[in-house]
């Protein structure tokens, strides 16, 4: 059996996966900040690594997979001093206690993993609930000589860390010289840090700042970068062997992480370093300024210019394993149209095998079929590659549906192969991809109830052209109590549900 090989982005380089501990694996994945609705783009990071999650488990490994809850410390444009705490400004602007604002989103969050169909963590830890972890980590920091205070804040010191051989820009590969141009802190509070390069980790809170906490320096709150550094030393050791995210948090986030926790612990957190790629709409990065966005509620609904209808959730996660999470992912409503085809196709053959039989024990096409189950286990341990094991899944599926549909002799696949062909599609179709079968309403839903709407929508324009007032305002008032808005507009009337 081939060996599982993972693209380190510490190395830059595939390499063969050996754990830190035999058989047990420590996997550590940056979660949400929970200040509004999870985006499409990270929920395909977490649809990726839910597959990492599951092969891994499938692999025979035993995994402890810890997903954080961000919920104080993230600064608006990403800063970690001189910005405003993204969940206070939300409070702020909604008249909301922090964690109102907090336990909405978490919950909002939790249910979109259930419809994408993501297994949940190992533990789900929240920044505030290890303030007391954080504080004395950057005690250890201090102690250590990688941190200074100044005005009761304190700041990693990383022309201190360079100087003994260590090497920050090492993930990223960003040179520090280049972020004294690039420094985007507010520039009052970048005169306190000793060097542009050098980051927040303790705050010292203004008198406005709605979350704060005691420490020996000031009341404050911690860095945004600390927490995923104190919380996986906290449940994973201190060295442990995949660290994942997006790719947007390669710098500074995961940067500062390395850096946190060499200064704290003297190792590197992470043997393995994991990032997922972003997600494109129409081959440009989602941008709300220019309206080129999509939410998972609206590409559900269809209620967006950029999709003629709506797909359900199993079309979208499928389509998310159409390209490997290392590379970019274009969703266009062309794109979902292939995916949603595809989605079905392979849900059809997994529903036809139990039927397909065999009375002999070898066929001919026994080298052929097992060939192509092997080349399964080779596609995922390439590095998780899922288009390549969706392919080798689809070419399985054209020798079930000859079989089937009687192109093929039934026993040119023996009873054995023919059970481990059952087997291995379940297997990869459901328990690795997280692919289930929709409900009858769901799998219906994007055609009948597009035609039961648009028979009510024509129903009502002609009681509106007869001047059968009641009628039109009962179909919109029954409707609207089923959740569902109707809008009249110059090209005709459109529908969704709120």
């Amino acid at each position: 059996m081939h060996k599982l090989q993972l693209f380190n982005s510490l190395s830059r380089t595939k390499e063969p996966f050996e754990p830190v501990h035999f058989e047990s694996i420590g996997m550590y994945v940056c979660g949400p900040t929970v200040y509004s609705d999870v985006h499409l783009g990270n929920c395909r990071t977490f649809v990726s690594f839910d597959v990492i999650y599951r092969y891994l488990l499938h692999c025979g490994y035993k995994v402890r997979y810890i997903r954080n809850i961000t919920d104080v410390g993230h600064l608006e444009g990403d800063v970690d001093i001189g910005g405003e705490d993204k969940i206070a400004k939300k409070a702020r602007l909604e008249q909301l206690e922090p964690m109102e604002v907090v336990q909405k989103y978490v919950n909002s969050f939790h249910q979109m993993m259930e419809i994408f169909n993501t297994l949940p963590p190992s533990i789900e830890p929240r920044a505030t609930g290890h303030i007391m972890e954080q504080i004395e980590m950057i005690k250890d920091i201090l102690n250590r000589g990688f941190a200074y205070q100044k005005n009761g804040s304190v700041y990693f010191n990383t022309p201190k860390y360079i100087s003994e051989g260590n090497n920050y820009g090492i993930l990223s590969g960003r040179v520090v010289e280049d972020l004294v141009q690039e420094s985007r802190d507010d520039l009052k509070k970048q005169d306190e840090k000793d060097h542009p390069s050098d980051f927040a980790l303790w705050i010292k809170a203004d008198p406005t700042h709605l979350m704060r906490w005691q420490s020996p320096w000031s009341t404050g709150f911690p860095g945004w970068h600390l927490e995923c550094s104190s919380m996986s030393t906290k449940y994973l050791g201190e060295h442990f062997d995949i660290h994942g995210g997006g790719m947007d948090l390669k710098f500074p986030h995961h940067e500062n992480e390395i850096a946190q926790n060499l200064g704290a612990c003297g190792t590197s957190p992470a043997k393995y370093w994991l990032h997922a790629n972003m997600l494109l709409l129409n081959g440009r990065k989602m941008s709300k300024s220019d309206g080129n966005t999509i939410t998972p509620q609206q590409l559900f609904s269809g209620d967006s210019l950029h999709v003629s209808k709506g797909y359900s959730p199993m079309v979208v996660r499928f389509f998310m394993l159409q390209a490997h999470y290392r590379s970019t992912l274009d969703l266009t409503d062309a794109a979902l149209q292939a995916a949603e085809k595809g989605y079905h196709r392979l849900m059809e053959t997994y529903k036809s095998l139990p039927a397909l039989q065999s009375s002999v024990a070898e066929g001919a096409l026994d080298e052929e079929v097992n060939s192509l189950l092997d080349q399964l286990d080779q596609d995922m341990l390439d590095d998780f590659n899922t288009p390549k094991a969706l392919a080798t899944l689809f070419e399985l599926a054209t020798k079930a549906n000859a079989l089937q549909g009687g192109q093929l002799d039934a026993n040119s696949v023996g009873s054995a192969t023919l059970d481990r062909f059952r087997n291995a599609f379940k297997t990869y179709l459901v328990e690795i991809f997280g692919l289930r079968e929709e409900s009858s309403g769901d799998q219906l839903g994007n055609g009948l109830v597009d035609g039961l709407m648009n028979l009510i929508i024509d129903i009502r324009k002609n009681a509106r052209e007869n001047k059968d007032w009641s009628t039109a305002d009962k179909i919109r008032e029954t409707l609207a109590e089923l959740s569902v808005q109707l809008k009249d507009g110059k090209e005709g009337t459109s529908w969704s549900k709120t």
